[in-house]
């Protein structure tokens, strides 16, 4: 038991296929109810799809584990409706410090600009997102989610995969077109099936303690290499929810974990930090390793492996839970159209294409600064504390300061779906094909609002216009008719003055021009975005045809 949280006893109900003994039928299985495997449900609800949620336990996650959910992430939750719940109840932050010994040498600001709706970070631990995901799923209508059921078998036939379910009152049965994985870096569905994760294992350990105490620390993220308190070894700091500290300290790999997690053993090292004269209350311990793997592909077939199930990176950097998310971000809007028959299964071939890539920039990131915090040799410490001495008073020491390459979303610049611009439409910014969108603030029916509350979950045709008073007859003909087949696309229209477009195609005031900035827009610019956010494509001139190839080449339908 926590003394600031009590953990939730989800309801089991006896499966009506026990008694029965009928098999069960449904599109869409997801198993696992961590934030991923949640996080997909309501993904795939909000496309209409019915799913089925298993998971084999009754309660959230123990301990925060998970703890710093990165800006998009926050957009990808709001398009949830938990957005607000998680910034409400976290700790916002964009402003990181480290330290060298007892000095700082080195900050950075996540979000160094103004006019973003979400943060850089916020902190909350993960008992407190999977609750609020949960209570989510469990009021929507299509997803049917079921506590202490455990797939203890998997087999694909054909178009069709099996399940086996163990519960407290017996076995049943389902038949699924398609199985999500979202069981965690163990994965037993990868394991019944046979499949592997390649990669590292960092032979170092961590000790994470939280530390529940009233302390007038900053909502910053405050890393030490070789503190006083902690000699030769690192230490990360986190405020979270609740006047709970997060406090990671470096072990090294000889350490054994069972005793490290001992009262007796941690709390020395915690009043070697803080000082005697500070009064604190442990809440919970654990020991982990670093590791950096994944699968070589995420889509086998009928089974689809998202988060920690096909792919695994080190804590520093927020990469986990982030990642995980963006995974099923990418992947239920391509799911969606495949069942519909509106796209070929191929389409499902991107998102290990996309989603891979993602990785291997996490992988890559993680595996840099997992090597800079834990130098395995004396030649490399020797290294990393020269740049750490350098830093303070150098910019270029600043920039090989690596205490974690904090989560950004991958630019999924190379991706096989992307229009690329044409020669004669020259861009500048950051919103390049792959990009995922920049927000910006609004107004809708003259009301404040964010560009990104206005789009998402099919696709979108950006139209930015100077005057929407003055659009003719044939932009707004054209407008209202950028579809492609049966897959919608719906026209936007972005203005820098007030005003209404005919033919009811909604707009969004752009009064400080922002939005016009941010994607480098002039009067009629036009950008294709994705369901999940991301540009596909982008002109300088409205051409329906040109928009309609590019959503098909999007979907694979080109």
């Amino acid at each position: 038991m926590l003394s600031t949280y009590s953990y939730p006893k989800f309801e089991y109900k006896t499966p009506r296929e026990i008694a029965s003994g009928q098999t069960l039928k449904v599109p869409v299985v997801v198993v696992g109810a961590g934030p991923v495997g949640l996080g997909a449900a309501l993904d795939l609800q909000m496309h209409d799809i019915p799913v089925l949620l298993l998971d084999e336990d009754d309660t959230v996650s123990i301990g925060s584990r998970g703890v710093c959910y990165a800006k998009r992430a926050l957009e990808i939750l709001d398009r949830y409706e938990l957005g607000d719940a998680v910034c409400d109840k976290g700790v916002s932050w964009n402003v990181g410090r480290t330290f060298f010994r007892e000095k700082e040498v080195y900050n950075f600001n996540l979000v160094p600009e103004a006019d973003h709706h979400r943060p850089g970070m916020v902190n909350l631990q993960q008992y407190y997102l999977e609750e609020y995901l949960a209570n989510r799923a469990s009021t929507r209508p299509g997803i049917d989610l079921r506590w202490r059921n455990k797939v203890v078998s998997v087999a694909k036939t054909g178009s069709t995969v099996t399940l086996k379910v163990e519960t407290e009152d017996g076995f049943y049965t389902v038949e699924t077109d398609w199985l999500i994985a979202a069981d965690g870096a163990r994965s037993p569905i990868r394991r019944m099936l046979g499949l592997e994760v390649e990669g590292k294992i960092f032979m170092d350990r961590f000790l994470i303690a939280d530390v529940v105490m009233k302390a007038d620390f900053p909502a910053e993220r405050w890393f030490w290499f070789d503190p006083p308190f902690h000699p030769g070894q690192s230490v990360l700091l986190h405020k979270q929810a609740d006047s709970v500290f997060r406090i990671d300290f470096q072990l090294g790999w000889d350490a054994d974990p069972e005793e490290e997690k001992k009262p007796e053993n941690v709390l020395p090292r915690i009043k070697a930090m803080l000082g005697d004269e500070r009064e604190f209350e442990l809440e919970w311990v654990s020991v982990y390793t670093f590791q950096c793997r994944r699968m070589g592909c995420f889509n086998h077939d009928r089974v689809l492996f998202v988060g920690d199930a096909a792919h695994q990176v080190s804590p520093f950097g927020a990469r986990g839970a982030n990642s995980g998310l963006q995974d099923i971000d990418n992947l239920g809007w391509k799911l969606k159209l495949v069942i519909d028959g509106k796209a070929p299964a191929k389409l499902l071939d991107s998102y290990t294409e996309e989603r891979v890539f993602a990785a291997d920039e996490n992988l890559m990131n993680s595996t840099r600064s997992t090597d800079f915090i834990t130098p395995k040799s004396k030649v490399s410490k020797t290294f990393r504390n020269a740049v750490l001495g350098l830093a303070k008073d150098h910019a270029f020491g600043r920039a090989l300061v690596n205490s974690g390459r904090l989560s950004v979303p991958a630019f999924l610049t190379t991706s096989s779906l992307n229009t690329p611009d044409a020669a004669a439409d020259e861009f500048a910014g950051r919103m390049v094909p792959g990009a995922p969108m920049d927000d910006a603030p609004v107004l809708a029916n003259g009301d404040a609002s964010w560009l990104l509350n206005a789009v998402g979950n099919q696709f979108f045709a950006l139209y930015f216009a100077d005057d929407p008073n003055k659009l003719d007859a044939a932009t707004i003909a054209a407008l209202s008719n950028l579809s492609f087949g049966n897959i919608p696309v719906q026209a936007l229209v972005i203005s820098s003055t007030p005003g209404t477009v005919d033919g009811g195609i909604p707009n969004l005031e752009d009064p400080n021009g922002i939005a016009a900035q941010r994607y480098d827009a002039k009067n009629g610019t036009v950008y294709l975005v994705r369901p999940d956010q991301h540009v596909a494509a982008r002109w300088r001139a409205l051409d329906p045809e040109k928009i309609k190839a590019a959503v098909a080449k999007a979907t694979c339908n080109a």
